[in-house]
């Protein structure tokens, strides 16, 4: 009886002492589907980065850092897609913020700003095209009106390329931001309305804080859709100079020279680079609050 008692529970029972049963299995199609469209492919483009069609093993590297035209994408493509994410991170704020309350057609004022995710960056681009380009009906208002003498000069360069960012990129910063928002207790604004705190201190002090690291992952996620632009800055900018983003280079290097090896380089430095900036904002959302917002956040 004694050593019955003394027992060892079984593995099974141990293992859902620390939260590890079957419940897991689940995950198993998730890992699948992840290790197939995206570990191999990864790891496939990563190993063929450093089999370059003559020079050493890090000779596409070399190359890429050693030709300005290549290097200097890396800084095109940070000045396009930072605007673009702080515009639509910063322009997100206020609207979330006044929405996530009782607003007369909440409804239908969501719908429209989300319009352009259903719309995709060819049919921005193709809708910037038509209405901000020279003969567009914006540049003919704006003549008509003798507000110009000359059509503003609205795509085909890095202007074109930032409001195809903004308008694609800020529905999905707007439904994130709101969602934070929306975890945010409100009785917490009230109560420091009754401690005599006006509007502006109450965002300033409760709001702002409580938000700032949902923002931090709002920012992320935003920055890595502008800083893969591609569309946008073939359709809408100048692919041969001024817009020469990092995945031009990319492609340019894989479906116009052939060079796999090398576009596959231009690719994994893009994920270097992305993760750089990923992570420097994660490290100050480090320093943030993290505590309970007192809501369903």
């Amino acid at each position: 009886m004694t050593a019955v008692a003394t027992a060892r529970p079984a593995l099974r029972h141990r293992l859902a002492e620390r939260g590890v049963d079957r419940t897991l299995l689940l995950l198993v199609p998730g890992l699948l589907v992840t290790a197939c469209l995206f570990l191999y492919p990864f790891l496939y483009g990563l190993q063929l980065s450093f089999a370059p069609r003559k020079g050493g093993v890090f000779a596409n590297y070399a190359r890429f850092f050693g030709d300005p035209y290549l290097r200097d994408t890396i800084w095109t493509t940070l000045g396009i897609a930072l605007p673009a994410t702080f515009i639509n991170v910063l322009a997100s704020i206020p609207i979330a913020y006044v929405m996530r309350g009782r607003v007369r057609g909440k409804r239908l004022l969501t719908t429209i700003l989300v319009v352009p995710i259903t719309l995709g960056t060819v049919l921005t681009a193709q809708g910037l095209i038509m209405y901000g380009g020279p003969a567009g009906w914006l540049n003919k208002v704006l003549t008509v009106l003798g507000v110009t003498d000359q059509p503003l000069p609205l795509i085909h360069n890095y202007t074109g390329v930032l409001l195809s960012l903004v308008i694609t990129g800020f529905p999905f910063s707007f439904l994130l931001t709101l969602s934070y928002l929306s975890g945010i207790d409100p009785s917490l604004e009230k109560a420091a309305a009754t401690l005599g705190a006006n509007g502006v201190q109450r965002f300033r002090r409760i709001t702002l804080p409580l938000l700032a690291p949902g923002l931090a992952i709002t920012f992320c996620l935003s920055f890595v859709m502008a800083f893969s632009v591609f569309p946008s800055a073939q359709l809408v900018g100048d692919p041969a100079n001024e817009t020469r983003v990092i995945s031009i280079a990319a492609y340019h290097a894989a479906f116009e020279e052939y060079d796999y090896s090398m576009g596959s380089a231009v690719a994994m430095l893009m994920a270097v680079i992305m993760l750089i900036v990923i992570g420097l904002v994660m490290a100050w959302r480090g320093t943030l609050y993290r505590g309970a917002t007192g809501g369903k956040g």
